[in-house]
């Protein structure tokens, strides 16, 4: 069946959008074209309502077009278009950066916007090597990350992300090493939530260090959650086994809360869930409510100030971009800050975990399932693998879900979800009963 074929069919598409992450050959056989969206739905060219249960990509945490945040997008538009951060400013930029940092754990006391996750994962790797250039340890060069890792497409974040296919075509890249994934099948199979054993799986940075030298580390990049490697909660204690290794070696800790911040666990940030103040935190998606493209980093005021203590007179920080500090962006973050402070989003997050748990878990014994984890608003369904082309059976069982209403993401053989914290509790069960007809009847 062809989805969305009301506005551009097969043959009218033409070559020329090109489009990210996607099989062009497919799309333009059966192209999902989508008009609008409200609150927790989707519209598709065919006029169908669907509900959304990616948050768009791990991002629209407030639901699709807030009134609150869509005015204070027009507001801006009509008063301050744009203005360049290179050595000027605008209100918005400020109170923003305030806004952001009051809700971080203490110490993340500065804000650096960059305009995507990727490019602020960039931003936090030149940062962490500008920090040891300036504290006199130049040769901190190398840099961890970790197996299923994702951290963006710039060079930056793909040198440290752990998707074999991603970094495939585009080598070589900087110079980093991999922490394996802290998560044993055996053992730690259709998890609710954090498994209770394996902190001890940090222990491998210790064995990373021996080979490498941890003198020519500059920082450990992670994912307190693995997104879209497939949803892989930590081990209980494991962040913070990681924290303390990197202190014991003088290498800073860059958590990517590209997908867990903005309530995915029911806290401002997954820090704060974990109770372990990184070096550097990267942010995107839930900033804006995916509104208007935006990324920052938070910064420990250690980081900070020694680029004011050591950098030379004039620019201390030789990086940035057009784009940061949008007037537009800031002020859909202001205003996103607001409708998820106004309406209690991070605290119903919580409150919906258990029945979100529940309901996925409800599918462990599913045909064709071979895993299934869960933490806060997150979900990764492992299926079995058909015979022919890797992900078919995720892909058909994700057209079964579209077919029933419920938009969900297919990652090869993974099904992913991420829902908007407006999701209701009858909005839960929809979900996962078209998950569950998919997967009876899908062969």
């Amino acid at each position: 069946m062809r989805h969305g074929t009301g506005a551009a069919q097969p043959n009218d598409l033409g070559d020329a959008l090109w489009m990210p992450f996607t099989s062009m050959r497919q799309f333009r056989d059966a192209p999902l074209m989508i008009t609008a969206a409200e609150g927790m739905h989707y519209t598709l060219a065919d006029g169908r309502r669907v509900i959304d249960a990616m948050a768009g990509l791990w991002c629209v945490n407030a639901g699709h077009g807030r009134a609150p945040i869509v005015e204070a997008i027009r507001k801006a538009a009509g008063e301050l278009d744009f203005v360049s951060s290179f050595r000027m400013s605008h209100p918005g930029a400020v109170a923003f950066a305030r806004a952001l940092t009051e809700l971080a754990p203490p110490g993340l006391d500065h804000a650096f916007f960059a305009n995507s996750g990727s490019e602020a994962i960039d931003t936090a790797i030149k940062i962490a090597r500008g920090y040891h250039r300036l504290t006199g340890n130049g040769g901190r060069t190398k840099l961890i990350g970790r197996a299923k890792g994702y951290h963006g497409m710039g060079f930056g974040g793909l040198s440290v992300s752990g998707i074999g296919r991603h970094r495939r075509d585009f080598g070589p890249l900087l110079d980093s090493a991999h922490l394996p994934l802290p998560y044993d099948p055996q053992r730690m199979r259709f998890p609710h939530g954090s498994p209770a054993e394996g902190a001890g799986m940090a222990d491998a940075l210790e064995a990373l260090l021996a080979i490498h030298d941890p003198a020519t580390v500059a920082a450990v990049v992670v994912e307190p959650v693995t997104g879209s490697g497939g949803v892989y909660p930590p081990p209980q204690g494991y962040l913070a086994r990681l924290r303390e290794i990197c202190d014991r070696h003088g290498i800073l800790l860059i958590f990517d809360e590209v997908i867990t911040g903005f309530g995915r666990l029911g806290t401002p940030f997954a820090a704060q869930w974990a109770g372990v103040v990184p070096d550097l935190m990267a942010l995107a998606k839930g900033i804006t409510n995916g509104a208007v493209p935006m990324g920052a980093v938070l910064a420990h005021a250690r980081v900070f100030d020694a680029y004011m203590a050591h950098s030379p007179e004039g620019i201390e920080f030789a990086h940035g971009y057009t784009y940061s500090a949008h007037p537009l962006a800031c002020a859909a973050g202001l205003a996103t800050l607001e409708v998820y402070r106004a309406e209690g989003l991070f605290e119903r997050a919580n409150l919906l975990w258990p029945l979100w748990d529940s309901a996925a878990h409800a599918l462990d014994h599913a045909p064709h399932v071979l895993d299934l984890r869960t933490i806060g608003m997150l979900c990764a369904i492992d299926l079995a693998p058909r015979a022919g082309p890797p992900g078919a059976r995720g892909a058909d069982i994700a057209r079964a879900c579209l077919d029933a209403g419920v938009l969900v993401r297919a990652s090869g053989d993974t099904i992913v979800l991420s829902p908007p914290l407006v999701i209701t509790e009858d909005q839960i069960r929809v979900v996962f009963d078209a998950l569950a007809h998919a997967l009876s009847t899908t062969p």
